[in-house]
């Protein structure tokens, strides 16, 4: 099939950006911005890196981060699987996203910068759940944030659709079939809930 291969190519399959595309981005957080950002759970961060592009959800029982002024947000790392890779991208180059969503809304929002990662301990502390730390924090310096066409959702249902995963492989199957039934199985799939709720954070 054809590639295309250049911006005039590319340009000439689609119209010119519709004007509120260009005019709701913001190159700090906004009040209305700040508000919205505070409000969500869950993210999904985006990094760049010499071993290429990674992608990883990120969640909280509060906001999923914390708005340390207009130009900057805090992310603690919590306990997960240990590959790193957004980590890694985050200390070798710096660019990163953020995609903030909402159950119950269309909208999302994203913020677009880059990012650093301190081990500063008053920081992680700051973050305590109960006895445990944040490995790491996260610091995005935004530099562009804005909200997302919500077509996206709207054409997904995502909030309203219901429980699409019947029939889907689970993670235990996944893994079992990945390293030939020596992890995963029906036992992972049954036990990870209580396995991860002590390691949540």
């Amino acid at each position: 099939m054809p590639k295309i291969t250049t911006l005039e190519e590319l340009h000439a399959h689609y119209e010119a950006p519709v004007p509120t595309s260009l005019k709701k981005v913001a190159r700090h957080l906004t009040p209305l911005y700040r508000r919205w950002i505070e409000g969500a759970r869950f993210a999904v961060l985006s990094t760049v890196g010499p071993e290429g592009v990674h992608g990883s959800p990120r969640g909280d029982d509060g906001p999923v981060v914390r708005v340390a002024d207009e130009r900057t947000l805090l992310m603690p790392d919590w306990w997960g699987n240990n590959r790193l890779d957004c980590l890694r991208d985050i200390v070798q180059d710096g660019r990163a996203a953020l995609l903030f969503l909402v159950p119950g809304t269309n909208t999302t929002v994203r913020v677009n910068g880059r990012a650093y990662l301190t081990d500063d301990e008053d920081l992680r502390r700051s973050f305590a759940k109960g006895d445990r730390l944040p490995a790491t924090v996260i610091v995005l310096e935004v530099a562009e944030v804005y909200t997302q066409c919500a077509k996206a959702l709207m054409r997904s249902r995502l909030w309203t659709c219901g429980d699409l995963s019947d029939g889907l492989p689970t993670t235990g199957e996944i893994l079992a079939d990945m390293s030939d039934g020596e992890h995963g199985g029906k036992d992972y799939d049954r036990t990870y809930p209580e396995y991860a709720k002590p390691r949540l954070w």
